[in-house]
């Protein structure tokens, strides 16, 4: 007797002695079972496409940190982003319209940090004199290397903590990401990363879709933002890192506006 496999679902097991009396009773070459591509599963992919949404919007705010990567479009910029985010802050890098710069936020306080280029390159300098009308060359590049390699923390005030605060505050952030529009539907079985995942759509693909983990709990693991506005990854779910208030040495207050670009 061929011993049964404990993983095996009772239902796989009444399938095959159906088959094997069917085999054995009406002369039939043989039959084949249909794998589940749910067993050994969490579950969530024979849930309603509603329901998969709730369960990984649940499964997101039960953790505090995550990791996410790709691309955002918004207000027809795209911002590359590689984030780490937990409830106190966040920090990782941004790149848009080919220059790159870190992100710090500490609580409420945000810091941006870029080299000479990013700053010497911005739009009307980035020196104090620039801000009040009477900057040159000169006094740019100077406030350009003033400036470079420094966390350079952003008043609240400022539109540019306006425009940057959202990418670094995780409840914000997926709030606004882990939403299809439309009507959702499920769209089949796929992978991520080498991790089963169920796949919901809103509107058959053009509201976005989301890829959602089928192993452990059912994390958000790949967005494709309705619009064409971006694709991201999240990972690392759950996995803390540090976070700390840059050094006093390698902060800088800047006391005028940042650069609009």
């Amino acid at each position: 007797m061929t011993p049964i496999s404990p993983g095996r679902s009772r239902t796989a097991v009444l399938a095959s002695a159906v088959c094997v009396l069917l085999v054995t009773g009406m002369g039939l070459t043989g039959c084949s079972e249909e794998a589940d591509p749910n067993e050994g599963t969490n579950g969530v992919g024979r849930l309603s496409a509603a329901e998969i949404q709730k369960r990984t919007r649940t499964a997101a705010k039960s953790v505090d940190t995550v990791r996410l990567h790709g691309n955002v479009v918004t207000s027809g910029r795209t911002y590359t982003l590689d984030m780490r985010l937990k409830p106190e802050g966040g920090i990782g890098s941004v790149t848009a319209g080919g220059q790159t710069f870190r992100l710090l936020k500490v609580d409420e306080e945000l810091f941006l940090k870029a080299d000479a280029e990013f700053w010497g390159q911005a739009e009307g300098g980035a020196g104090e004199d620039d801000a009040k009308g009477g900057g040159d060359g000169a006094s740019d590049a100077a406030a350009a290397g003033k400036l470079a390699e420094k966390y350079v923390k952003v008043p609240a005030g400022d539109p540019s903590y306006k425009k940057f605060i959202g990418f670094t505050d995780k409840d914000v952030l997926l709030n606004g990401l882990l939403t299809l529009h439309g009507t959702l539907a499920t769209d089949g079985h796929h992978e991520q990363g080498g991790v089963r995942t169920i796949r919901i759509t809103g509107d058959q693909g053009s509201g976005g879709t989301l890829d959602v983990s089928l192993e452990g709990k059912p994390y958000p693991l790949r967005l494709v933002r309705a619009g064409k506005a971006g694709t991201l990854t999240f990972s690392a779910w759950g996995t803390d890192f540090a976070l700390e208030q840059p050094a006093e040495d390698e902060t800088l207050d800047y006391e005028g506006q940042l650069p609009t670009s």
